[in-house]
Formats: C-alpha cells, structure tokens, sequence
C-alpha cells in the first residue's frame, strides 16, 4: 500500500517550467522572505542558506545561486572522513596511474546488474574523462548500474555538474529543491553541491552519466535556426518546494571531492527545505519534446544540429562538452547516403543507446552499450549498413527512423579511458571487424594516354 502511495505521488508531482529562469517555490504559505533574502529571522523559524554555483562576480547572465529557506542549516554535521569500503572506481583527475590513451574505436556491450546489493553510488564507475576537478576544467564520463535504492543516505558531487540519462528503470531523485521522477527517455541534470537521493522504483537499473567540471550546461544557440527549434526551454522542469521533518539517526552524507567519497553524519534529513528561490536549480528534460532538424534537400547534416545541452569552453563554438541525441525522425535527402558520413573528428565522441537501435550499426552496438571513438580516430556505418543503403539506389524515398533514442557526449578535450574500462569483459574486442567487410568499389576505366603510360617499359636501374 506504501509503495501505491509512493508511484501516485511521483506520477502526480508538480514542476516549474522553463530554462535558466529564476525560480520561487515554497512548501508551506509565506515561507519565502519578502523583499530581502537573509533576513534577521525567516518566516517560520527557518535558517537562510545560500548554495552559490559561479563565482560571485560571475557576469550576471552567467550567475547561478539559490537561496534555501531550511530547518537547520547543512553545515551541522559530524567531520568528514574518507568513506570505507574505498569505491575504487571513481576518477576526477586523469592521468597515467588510473586510466590509459588509446587512439583504437571501442565498444562495449550492456553491463549485467549486479548480484549483491548496490545502490547508485556504489553502482556508479568511471569510464573515460579528460582535466581535472581540481583544476575546473574537464569532464568524465561514468555509467552506473543498481538495484536498491539508496538508504538513510544522501549523495554530493563537489567535483561538477552531473547529466543523468537513464536507460533502464525510473529514476526517483529527491533533491533539497523537490523531487523527481525520471524515466528513460528524459535525462536530468543535478548541479553542483546538491545533496540528493535516487530510488529505484522499478527495481534494478542502470544508465550514464556526464559531469562537467567547473562550467554549467546552457542551450545552444540557434544561429540561422532562427528563434524556435531543438530543445524548447519551456520543456525542462525543475521541481518544487518538498520538506521531510524527521530525525534521522545516523544519517549519511556521502560527499564526492577530488574523486574520492567522504562520509559524515548528522541526526536529520537534509531535505529540509521547505522554500527556495534562484536559478541555480536540478531540472529534468523529456527528450520526446526534441524538435529536431534535418537536410530536406541533399547530403547529411552535422550532429551538432541536434545539440540538446552545451557546456562551452572560452573558444567561441568549441565545447567541453556536448550532449546531443539521435531521435525518431524523417530521412528525406535525395541522392544521398543518408545514415552518418564517414569521419575524422578533432572532437572525441562517446555514444550511448537508450533504446531501438542506431541507424549507423545493424549489429552489435545494444541499449545499455557504449562505444567511444576518440580525437581523429577513424569511424562510421559498419560494413552491413553501408551496403544495404547502397543497395537502395537512388529512387528511395522519404524515410522516418522510429523506436531510436541514441545519444552522444561530444567533447573538445581528449579522453583518457580508465584501466578498468579498458580491462572489462563488456569490452568487445572484435568491434574493428564490422569495418573490415567494406570493399573498394573503385571503377576506372583508363584513358588513351594513361594506357601508353601503363604499358610503357620501365627503365632498368643502374
């Protein structure tokens, strides 16, 4: 009966719409401040508490903060120590003692849930990753894979932002802002310093997830696209005011700092937060809602037509890192090899599939599976692909690609793969054959001159 009440409240959850807006939610009447945000004594005997995610003389268009209208105030808990049994598999600073280089395309298949309980934090690993935390520069790239939901705790990242994209199983996320539902399908962004807790009401569960270090995630611009299009702002959601009054013995806050999980204790929920205002917020996007764009003429566009999500980098057009996806949509181009072109890219590119299938690969890349093909590494449609689209010819019409949801973390900076990705059973060590197929299909018939040429006796070496 508990677990009914729980499914109707998530299903029937309140959300703020828009995106970067300033945002004012409160649980109970007149909990929020009038006219000032630290007043000497808030409404309803709150502490003010202010969780700032740029720098304070950040330019205004870039300032993010929020103030927390709270029961106690976070700081009121036991020391932080280092958190035991040591995860392991958790990197922030890249560098030769914990992950490699590798110029070869990989793949990996789905991961298996695990067979002992394991709840998102210790079902989180790293998998690739460029910078460093500590400098606030870089991202890494992680999955997870769980079947419990988290228990009398609650997790932090002091290291970036984290980018959430489930692929199996909904995702119940309660935030000091309110709480979630994320299904696969939607993705849901946990900024810096929050502290939240995922359940897992379908049982076990797994997924990706991008963090960025020490930049937030923007909408891309449009340019020419004009003022509408791609990802709409009013379609992301950000939760509303939710409180638990509740004494918690024991209660744990896990903190991820410099890659490393600290613990420390306190006797209640840091869900406390019965009102909040600002912009510095968790938020969740349906990815159905994409508006995506396509060539309607000739040749295939770049994928950055379908960017989602950007974190910039100071070069103008040049990302940290890119979330874009490949969505259900009509393939119209004429006289054109429609699925992706083959290429070198000074990007690096680490894919995902939520579900269906990629129109690049007929075979072997799963929902749940990976593939990464870093800075100028060869890649595109595998040997089957390629042929079957030839066969078509060129009187093929309009074609809509349906039950796909594959995505792309695309990043500038050059990732270095960690040992353990490197060393998986999951790692499948015979991707490079779906290539190995594609024959040359060069026809030349040679001209007069270039016969003589050919038939020329070849001097003899003296």
């Amino acid at each position: 009966m508990e677990e009914e009440t729980q499914q109707q409240q998530y299903a029937d959850l309140n959300y703020l719409s828009g995106f970067g807006n300033h945002f004012s939610s409160e649980a109970l009447p007149g909990a929020l401040p009038e006219s000032q945000n630290n007043p000497l004594i808030c409404p309803w005997g709150l502490y003010a508490e202010q969780i700032s995610g740029t720098a304070f003389t950040a330019p205004r268009k870039l300032n993010q903060r929020s103030w927390l209208y709270r029961m106690k105030p976070s700081v009121t808990h036991e020391p932080f120590k280092p958190r035991l049994p040591f995860h392991g598999k958790l990197v922030s600073d890249f560098n030769n003692s914990n992950s490699g280089a590798t110029p070869t395309q990989l793949r990996w298949r789905p991961v298996d849930f695990p067979l002992l309980p394991t709840d998102f934090v210790d079902g989180l690993y790293t998998v690739c990753g460029a910078g460093s935390s500590f400098l606030r520069h870089g991202y890494a790239i992680h999955m997870y894979a769980a079947n419990k939901s988290m228990q009398n705790s609650a997790f932090c990242n002091a290291d970036g932002d984290f980018l959430l994209v489930p692929q199996q199983g909904k995702l119940w996320i309660t935030t000091e802002c309110g709480r979630l539902q994320v299904s696969p399908g939607e993705v849901v962004v946990l900024p810096q310093g929050f502290r939240f807790v995922v359940n897992l009401p379908d049982g076990p569960s797994r997924g990706y997830v991008a963090e960025i270090f020490g930049t937030h995630f923007q909408l891309p611009d449009l340019g020419p696209i004009g003022s509408n299009g791609l990802a709409g702002p009013r379609d992301f959601l950000v939760p509303t005011a939710w409180f638990e009054e509740r004494i918690c013995s024991g209660f744990t806050i896990i903190q991820k700092f410099g890659g490393e999980l600290f613990t420390a204790k306190q006797d209640f929920s840091p869900f406390n937060v019965v009102a909040w205002h600002g912009n510095y917020v968790p938020y969740k996007y349906d990815l159905a809602k994409f508006c995506p764009y396509n060539t309607v003429l000739i040749d295939h566009g770049d994928p950055s037509i379908n960017t989602v999500l950007t974190a910039p980098t100071d070069k103008p057009g040049v990302a940290l890192l890119d979330f874009v996806i490949f969505p259900p949509r009509w393939l119209v181009a004429e006289h054109t090899f429609r699925p992706p072109y083959y290429h070198r890219n000074c990007m690096s590119e680490f894919m995902g599939l939520i579900y269906g299938g990629y129109e690049a690969k007929a075979d072997g890349f799963l929902p749940g599976g990976a593939s990464l093909h870093s800075c100028m590494t060869p890649h595109g449609p595998d040997t089957k692909t390629f042929e079957a689209t030839v066969a078509l010819g060129n009187e093929v019409g309009p074609q809509k690609v349906t039950n796909t949801m594959a995505f792309m973390f695309e990043s500038s900076l050059i990732p270095r793969v960690c040992h353990w990705a490197l060393e998986s059973c999951y790692l499948d060590d015979d991707y490079y054959q779906c290539w190995i197929g594609l024959r040359s299909h060069f026809k030349h018939e040679p001209a007069g001159d270039e016969v003589n040429l050919q038939n020329e006796p070849k001097a003899n070496k003296t």
